[in-house]
């Protein structure tokens, strides 16, 4: 059996591909490079280089390769820019999945693992949010991977594959061994942070709201070891494997830490300070959003390994000097 990883030289799908790796499974990773890099994947032989949207490429590489199985990363993630461009995301979210399950009927597939998102629902009433929280995305990310779940869940209904969806929340750090990490545009605040940290950027963090009810005033969000994420999509496979599913489970550590902890956290690790200033909300931005993981923990055999926001920090700071003396830039 071989499996298929979409969106493989990306951050999320490069830690993948290490963890099936380290499983001792066999792999193929695809990725147009948009956003990846060639570099980033942990086999650039067996990366092959384009759109998961080509229907006629994907079942020729599924055909080749022996492939039976598919977690599926590819797409956009940016909350900002799907609000600015909407009929990109539905295009690249959507649609794309939708001929990537058209390639996984024509092929015979048996297992898909979508990676979704918590963005789905929106600004919900409760946190903890649990899966059964009503879907009401607010921004076309949100919306086009929401759709993407019901296009998966009737498809694998029709063509009698089973499937699992993972809702992640803030996906954050590095791979301990310093093997992939985040790159390109940075957007997310641990990402930002540390590159500010290292000396990579100038300016200070900004800091959106400090006005929430929340304990110290800035929003709460439950962040996630990007390695701990892989490892919770080989235990979805695991589980499709001994005839489960179809299944919705979210993926967090099921507690948050605010804004402020986070810098607190960056201090502690660099033993200076980060420099931050408070500005405005951004609009859409909930007070607070953490994972109710009781089904996961439940459901599958996962334990995370890396729950701890030092050493979150602590990853991705080491990954952004790795990228600073990769570039030849400074490095704190």
């Amino acid at each position: 059996m071989t499996v298929l990883v979409t969106g493989g030289a990306g951050y999320i799908g490069a830690h993948m591909l290490l963890a099936i790796a380290e499983a001792g499974e066999p792999s193929v990773s695809l990725d147009d490079l948009s956003t990846g890099a060639r570099w980033l994947s942990p086999d650039p032989k067996r990366l092959i280089v384009a759109d998961v949207g080509d229907r006629e490429v994907v079942i020729r590489l599924m055909r080749d390769f022996g492939v039976n199985e598919v977690i599926h990363f590819a797409g956009s993630t940016l909350v900002p820019e799907s609000v600015q461009k909407p009929l990109h995301y539905y295009w690249n979210n959507t649609a794309k999945t939708i001929a990537l399950l058209e390639a996984c009927a024509a092929c015979d597939i048996e297992r898909f693992i979508f990676s979704s998102t918590a963005a789905v629902y929106g600004m919900p009433d409760h946190s903890p949010v649990n899966e059964s929280a009503p879907i009401h995305s607010i921004s076309p990310y949100g919306a086009s991977m929401a759709m993407s779940e019901r296009v998966l869940e009737d498809a694998a209904k029709a063509h009698g594959f089973s499937y699992m969806v993972l809702r992640y929340f803030n996906v954050a750090g590095a791979d301990p061994k310093g093997r992939a990490g985040q790159i390109g545009k940075p957007t997310h605040l641990i990402k930002v942070a540390a590159q500010i940290a290292v000396g990579a950027r100038r300016e200070k963090l900004q800091i959106y709201g400090a006005d929430y009810p929340t304990p110290d005033g800035t929003a709460i969000r439950d962040y996630v070891h990007v390695s701990d994420l892989a490892d919770a999509h080989l235990a979805a496979l695991a589980r499709l494997r001994r005839g489960a599913g179809p299944e919705i489970l979210n993926v967090g550590y099921g507690r948050g830490y605010s804004v402020s902890e986070v810098i607190d956290a960056f201090e502690r690790v660099t033993g200076r300070p980060l420099p931050h200033e408070i500005g405005p909300r951004r609009s859409g931005d909930p007070p607070q959003l953490i994972a109710d993981t009781a089904a996961i923990r439940t459901q599958l055999d996962w334990r995370p390994r890396y729950d701890d926001i030092d050493f979150i920090v602590r990853s991705a700071i080491e990954w952004e000097k790795r990228l600073a003396a990769k570039s030849g830039g400074p490095a704190a």
